[in-house]
């Protein structure tokens, strides 16, 4: 395979009705849009330059993990073959398509865009079942730019997804959209992350706003997080193929090809050590990520790394009812607490804990129910139907005081609630 073999899939990746002769002009003025900044000579050399893939190659025999790649914003999915080609011969099956909009080629600058990519994602993990070589159980989602905030929204919403790596990921610049898919909360933030970043920005070139209290990666308290900084690389050298091979010779700066190839090197390093890590079980490479910079081997003031390991599991209403469960459901409300300290995002919602305590009242346990209700109605004092709910359970368990002030309470927050009258006037008092 060479460059221009690549080039040639983004001619048409959205798009297979052309007929041969179609295709042929399509992909020769798409490499000549993409190596326009270079002179004839250097496209001519790029375009011609060999890959590591071979066409066709043998397969080999076995089942191995799965890498799925994210391509950055309106990107092709072949931005990064060198990465992918590199995981591919280290033993990863590695699939990727391009980043498509919701309704159109291009993508959007908002949730409805990112989530279009993440459906794609999870697309490709139900392709890669079908694949006699793919183990599914072993499967991560790698995303530059724009995809390494696909990839977290992804894992957010399939546990299928075992770790995940950002490439200078949109995660850390497009906070608000992860805010805005409100099932991305901390407690589903647990696949371990390797972030590879850009060198810094200096201060006056920040977004305002940005700081460390806003960065996603700051607030994944339970996922083990490992944050690599590369000193010679921007954010366009992340993309292999176009953000250094087809790169415009004024485009570098500070650092030259060698340089950037150097740094890509150790990118790769570290991309191959975690998957290996957390897609293997390799005990050498998970020893290697927990390494500071000056250890790893890497060229004096390459790079820089920052670790942060998992605080243990998050809090969730599994995890919730495993502590009552050893606790006692006496403890629903202090058990609370202690996740709602833990997580400030952690909660129950009003109908989760009425259908739990009906629950407990169909199996007998009124004192769980009691419980249970009761705390419904610490979190959810507006509730009317939390507070009628508790008022059956306190009847059923012979606490008629305690049912009648409940239902009152249910009145006053709706006074049209016919039960609680009704179970009022059962009771031998008025409403």
């Amino acid at each position: 395979m060479t460059v221009a073999d690549y080039l040639k899939i983004g001619a048409s990746d959205d798009d297979f009705e052309h007929t041969p002769a179609e295709r042929a002009a399509l992909e020769a003025a798409f490499a000549r849009q993409r190596t326009s900044a270079l002179s004839p000579e250097r496209a001519k050399a790029e375009l011609a330059a060999p890959m590591q893939a071979h066409r066709d190659a043998a397969a080999v025999s076995g089942k191995f993990p799965v890498v799925i790649y994210a391509p950055s914003f309106s990107a092709w999915a072949f931005e990064n073959a060198d990465l992918c080609e590199y995981l591919a011969s280290q033993g990863y099956v590695v699939i990727a398509s391009p980043s498509l909009g919701q309704a159109q080629r291009g993508m959007t600058t908002d949730l409805e865009g990112v989530e279009a990519q993440a459906g794609d994602i999870e697309f490709l993990i139900g392709y890669a079942h079908g694949l006699s070589q793919a183990d599914t159980n072993r499967l991560a989602v790698i995303g530059y730019s724009w995809g390494g905030l696909a990839n977290v929204l992804a894992a957010a919403k399939d546990s299928r997804i075992d770790a995940l790596v950002a490439l200078d990921g949109s995660v850390r610049y497009w906070p608000q959209l992860l805010k805005q898919a409100a099932y991305a909360t901390q407690a589903r933030a647990t696949a371990p992350l390797l972030f590879i970043a850009a060198r810094p920005r200096e201060i006056e070139d920040l977004s305002e706003g940005r700081n460390e209290v806003t960065s996603p990666l700051n607030h994944m308290k339970y996922a083990d997080i490992y944050r690599v900084t590369l000193a010679p690389m921007v954010h366009e050298n992340f993309s292999v193929m176009f953000g250094q091979r087809l790169l415009g010779d004024n485009r570098y700066s500070d650092y030259d090809k060698d340089e950037l190839s150097t740094a890509t090197a150790w990118m790769e390093t570290y991309v191959r050590r975690f998957l290996d890590a957390y897609l293997k079980g390799d005990a050498a490479s998970r020893a290697f990520l927990d390494l500071p910079a000056a250890k790893s081997g890497a060229p004096a003031h390459l790079l820089i790394t920052r670790v942060t390991h998992s605080q243990g599991a998050p809090p969730t209403r599994a995890a919730f009812a495993a502590e009552l469960a050893r606790q006692g459901f006496g403890k629903a409300s202090s058990v609370y607490q202690d996740f709602k300290a833990r997580e400030p995002d952690f909660t129950l919602s009003d109908d989760e804990l009425v259908s739990w305590g009906y629950q407990r009242m169909g199996d007998g346990d009124i004192g769980a129910a009691v419980a249970l209700l009761r705390l419904g109605t610490e979190i959810h004092a507006d509730s009317w139907n939390a507070f009628d709910s508790l008022g059956e359970a306190y009847a059923k368990n012979g606490d008629k005081a305690l049912a009648i002030a409940a239902y009152r309470q249910s009145l006053v927050l709706n006074p049209k609630n016919t039960n609680g009258v009704e179970q009022l006037m059962a009771l031998g008092v008025q409403p």
